[in-house]
Parts: C-alpha cells; sequence; structure tokens
C-alpha cells in the first residue's frame, strides 16, 4: 500500500520535528518546509496528498498558500489543514471559507493532530452524496430524495431550509462549516441572509431534534459541525 504524503509548513524547528517524528511513526511520508514560497514550490513538484500549514509564516502567509492551492486546478484537491494559534478565529473562520478542510489549535495533542488527518482523508475518500441518496447516520435517517426526516421510525416535521441545513451538515460529520459556507450551500451565493439568521435555523432544529439536537456542535467562533456517533 503505497504511503500518503504530508507535507508539514512551519517555521518553528521544534514544531516541525514533533510533527515529523509523529507523522513518520505512523506511516507517513513526511516533505516539510519553512515558508509558503517553498511549499508553493513544492506541491508543484511533488506529489502531496495532504497539507498541513500554520498560518503564521514569513513571506507567503498560511491564508495566501491556502488561497493559491485552492485556486489552482493542479493543486486544489490537495487537502489542507491548518495550524492556528489561541485567538485565531478570524484566520480560521477565513481559511474554511478558502477551502481548507479543518484546523489544529496549537499547542496541539500529537494524537488529536493525528485523528484530525485521519478523518480528513477518510472523509475525502468517501463518496460524494448524491440526489437520492438515504444518509443514516447516529439514529437519523435523512432521505435526501424525498425530503424526510425520521428518528426511531418517527417522521420529523423539518422547514425547507431546516432540511437543508441538516442535510448539508449530516453528509460530512466532523466537518466543520462557517455561517456563510452553510448560507451557500443552502440557499446559494446570491441568498440575502445573514450569520444570525443561520444560528436562528439551527436553535429551531435542535428543538425539532430532541434529544439528538446535540449531534448538531458549536465550534465557538466558527460555525457548525455533525457529530457522528454512529458505532
Amino acid at each position: 500500500m503505497v504511503k500518503k504524503t504530508i507535507l508539514v509548513v512551519d517555521d518553528e524547528e521544534d514544531i516541525l520535528e514533533l510533527v515529523r517524528f509523529h507523522l513518520a511513526r505512523e506511516g507517513y511520508a513526511v516533505l516539510s518546509a519553512e515558508t509558503g514560497e517553498q511549499a508553493w514550490r513544492m506541491v508543484r513538484e511533488q506529489r502531496v496528498d495532504l497539507a498541513l500549514v500554520d498560518l503564521m509564516l514569513p513571506g507567503i502567509d498560511g491564508l495566501e498558500l491556502t488561497r493559491r492551492l485552492k485556486n489552482d486546478p493542479k493543486t486544489s484537491g490537495i487537502p489542507v489543514v491548518m495550524l492556528t494559534a489561541k485567538g485565531e478565529e478570524v484566520d480560521i473562520v477565513t481559511g474554511l471559507e478558502l477551502g481548507a478542510d479543518d484546523y489544529v489549535t496549537k499547542p496541539f495533542s500529537p494524537r488529536v493532530l493525528l485523528a484530525r488527518l485521519r478523518s480528513v482523508f477518510r472523509r475525502r475518500s468517501a463518496p460524494a452524496p448524491t440526489g437520492t441518496e438515504v444518509v443514516q447516520i447516529s439514529g437519523l435517517t435523512i432521505d435526501v430524495d424525498r425530503r424526510r426526516l425520521t428518528i426511531d421510525n418517527e417522521v420529523i416535521d423539518l422547514t425547507f431550509t431546516e432540511f437543508q441545513v441538516l442535510a448539508f451538515l449530516a453528509a460530512r460529520p466532523g466537518w466543520v462549516f462557517t455561517r456563510s459556507q452553510i448560507v451557500d450551500a443552502v440557499r446559494g451565493d446570491d441568498y440575502p441572509v445573514t450569520d444570525r439568521s443561520v444560528d436562528v435555523q439551527i436553535v429551531g432544529l435542535r428543538k425539532k431534534l430532541g434529544a439528538s439536537g446535540h449531534l448538531i456542535e458549536t465550534v465557538r467562533g466558527v460555525g457548525y459541525r455533525f457529530k457522528d456517533e454512529t458505532p
């Protein structure tokens, strides 16, 4: 089985060494770069399966590197996980909206980091949901084509928008989405709705889900994600 290659981009040598050690022990091939410029050259010259990018980089910072990766057809398919410092909520939101797949906050546990990376790879390898798919997750059955939600064989009455939000989040469990990403997915780029409207939809949705309402998690300062409790 071919090893997956992860590019680690960080200008702190001790962080690079720590991450390289744990990734290599987990069986990944590891490339490293200390600047955004180096990383940009490397992804265009070598195969990279995932980029782990620190936001605070000299020269081309992590957000600009993410923007370049996602805007170039040759590199847009490379998953990006951001390494961030506490208090960088605005940058986290910006990175996710640029197309980053996840983020890990420094200081971080190597076990948590590895779990996040495995989760990204699993999500990327999963088949994309289709309009006729029935999603069964954590006790919920979401019939996308018939626009029907059932919990323990009981049909739950949802509004159009509530169903759209739930189906979008549940199709990608564990994935963090900003409010604007949810708006774009549910209504399209031109729909005039505010972040507050998304919060109101989430509150109503949680109430209707009852004991399952906790499955929609708030990621403070960033947005929402669906928690998968399927065994």
